[in-house]
């Protein structure tokens, strides 16, 4: 029997934007459906604001705002090398944007779930958007990729599309458009997200080079303790435990590492340590 249409998050852990705090407030969300034509006039404008931008973030926010009005509040980009699931790194502040909640984001890491990565595997071997729904219900889906949408579920990521995009290098990025329901998709909004996300990627590899390029951080050895065990999902105070420091002391090492990488917060540090080689779980 076909699994009905259900939820997933993207393949993407860490780094939470500004919208953790409307996550409880989602499902009670509606955003009404824009109207045929509408949709063609919301994508000119996009194009037209989108047009010349080159800060990462000024573009995410407004991919953002093109997103919710056809009713996907979660977006998430990420960019990968040809032949592993870490990121590539050319620009760190490019490399990895999303808007899913803390809470998804710290069981998605705490989980192991980045290992699985299904629809990685999934953008690896197709050149067009694609819905969550296909994947879960492809009879080459391992239960613990399923295993992965059905807990996003659980999170308020019930439906969504992935859109594979590639760029110099042989490198592959994947924008993904979740929403807090689980409805079939309308097809007409596919061609738009996969455009708009098109967009996006273009104005960011546009301002990507080689020479961007960034050294590896160096971390003290009580920095690399800290924040190996915050990826384990240890808490500052448990950390203070284990490695007999204080609480504060703990804090101000996360601290160092949060910028010295560059991150939004400790689990985004934690995600992008692990990614760069300089701590391994």
């Amino acid at each position: 029997m076909e699994r009905p249409e259900m939820s997933a998050a993207s393949h993407f852990p860490g780094l939470a934007t500004r919208v953790s705090d409307q996550f409880s407030l989602v499902p009670s969300l509606h955003f009404p459906k824009a109207p045929r034509g509408a949709l063609a006039v919301e994508f000119g404008r996009f194009l037209e604001q989108t047009d010349g931008v080159a800060q990462p973030e000024q573009l995410f926010e407004l991919l953002s705002a093109f997103a919710l009005n056809l009713d996907f509040p979660w977006i998430a980009y990420d960019s990968f090398t040809p032949d592993q699931k870490c990121l590539m790194h050319l620009r760190r502040d490019a490399a990895l944007m999303l808007n899913y909640a803390d809470e998804w984001q710290k069981r998605y890491f705490e989980m192991g779930y980045d290992r699985i990565a299904p629809i990685l595997k999934r953008c690896r071997k197709r050149a067009g958007a694609f819905r969550w729904s296909e994947m879960y219900n492809d009879a080459s889906t391992t239960e613990n990729e399923r295993r992965v949408f059905d807990e996003a579920a659980t999170f308020g990521l019930r439906s969504g599309i992935s859109v594979p995009l590639y760029g110099p290098h042989a490198t592959l990025a994947i924008m993904s458009f979740a929403q807090p329901w689980a409805c079939e998709l309308q097809q007409r909004t596919i061609p738009y997200l996969q455009l708009a996300a098109l967009q996006f990627h273009l104005n960011v590899i546009q301002y990507t080079n080689p020479s961007d390029v960034k050294k590896v951080p160096k971390l003290s050895r009580r920095e690399t303790e800290c924040i190996l065990w915050v990826a384990r999902g240890k808490s500052s105070w448990e950390i203070g435990i284990i490695l007999g420091i204080s609480f504060n002391t703990v804090n101000y090492h996360i601290k160092n590492v949060t910028q010295k990488l560059d991150s939004a917060n400790r689990r985004v540090a934690a995600v992008k340590a692990t990614n760069l080689g300089i701590i391994e779980l």
